[in-house]
């Protein structure tokens, strides 16, 4: 798996270098010129989307205790690690969750109760990316007049719809985790470390207690739905800095089928080259040229590295900061008995 991330992420890295010779240096330099200093609102200005996913989140944590020790900020912090993981990593899309799980354990200790609530935004997630993927073909077929590519896209949105229909019935009637609690331990052993840290069935019921919960779900479809539509904002303002102003439905259109077909592509780490491929392709056919296209993608990747990296290091610093206090003898002498 990590030879077929690397060389995947080797092929989005020729594949960026050749779109960069193949546009030149000229047209994004004087993109980049015009568009000066603003271009870094663009990091703060993402808090926004994060703070919208970070509620949905928190509705869902209410179900499991006090949340109150876990308050917007730290959550909001939690929220920054997770995508930053999820983007700058070799993670297949899935270690932000788990990072976010280990970070939210620092303040709320049911990690199983946790562990559900992830599990049931990722399912959220998928409900809204697919609604807003719908909304990006149908603008996307009136600006470009019914492109080839937007049709390729609408089918493998249909075909591949069955998928979250059926994890959503497996987690709602179905007994997943501990069919997989029981996998792991013929694999593994029983008495293995992992499996001995399992609970399926609890899981199980942690995940159907959430989804029996139709007014909780809907604030926090809400509060994702919001956050999404949101995060188009950098598209339109990245690219009115860029010299290249554009209508809002274009940019919601840019902006999310982007986003769908980087997930798609989830193996190449940090989507790169996917990223910068997909904006020039629908940043074509909303009528931008290839070197703005290309300069707002870049744009759109100093925003990631310019809050993806101080929130990676302060997760770094936590963990080392959680392991020597573990190993302190204060530490030791607590724990005994």
């Amino acid at each position: 798996m990590k030879r077929l991330a690397y060389l995947s992420g080797l092929a989005g890295l020729l594949l960026l270098t050749g779109l960069v010779v193949q546009q030149g240096w000229d047209g994004m330099r004087t993109a980049f010129v015009h568009a000066g200093w603003p271009l870094l609102w663009l990091a703060p200005a993402h808090l926004v989307p994060l703070s919208c996913d970070m509620r949905a989140w928190r509705v869902l944590l209410k179900m499991v205790g006090d949340v109150r020790r876990a308050g917007p900020l730290f959550l909001l912090w939690v929220a920054c690690v997770r995508e930053a993981v999820n983007r700058l990593l070799p993670v297949a899309g899935i270690g932000g969750e788990v990072v976010g799980v280990r970070l939210a354990r620092l303040r709320l200790a049911d990690t199983t109760a946790v562990s559900a609530t992830v599990v049931v935004e990722v399912l959220l997630t998928i409900v809204v990316q697919y609604l807003s993927c719908g909304l990006g073909i149908v603008l996307m077929m009136h600006i470009a007049a019914g492109a080839s590519q937007v049709w390729t896209i609408a089918a493998a949105l249909l075909l591949s719809l069955p998928l979250p229909v059926l994890l959503y019935l497996l987690l709602r009637h179905g007994a997943l985790f501990e069919h997989m609690e029981r996998w792991a331990q013929r694999l593994l052993g029983p008495r293995n470390r992992l499996t001995l840290h399992l609970d399926g069935v609890r899981f199980d019921a942690e995940i159907r207690r959430l989804l029996t919960q139709p007014r909780r779900l809907a604030r926090a479809f809400a509060w994702q739905l919001t956050g999404y539509l949101t995060g188009t904002f950098e598209t339109w303002f990245a690219l009115a800095l860029l010299g290249h102003p554009v209508s809002v439905e274009a940019a919601v259109a840019i902006e999310v089928l982007t986003q769908v077909t980087r997930q798609a592509t989830f193996i190449v780490p940090a989507g790169i080259g996917v990223q910068e491929a997909a904006v020039m392709l629908f940043g074509f056919l909303a009528g931008i040229g290839g070197d703005v296209a290309l300069s707002l993608a870049l744009a759109k990747r100093m925003r990631e590295i310019l809050l993806g990296v101080p929130s990676l290091l302060s997760w770094q610093w936590v963990e080392t900061s959680q392991l020597r206090r573990a190993r302190s003898p204060g530490a030791n002498l607590s724990d005994s008995p």
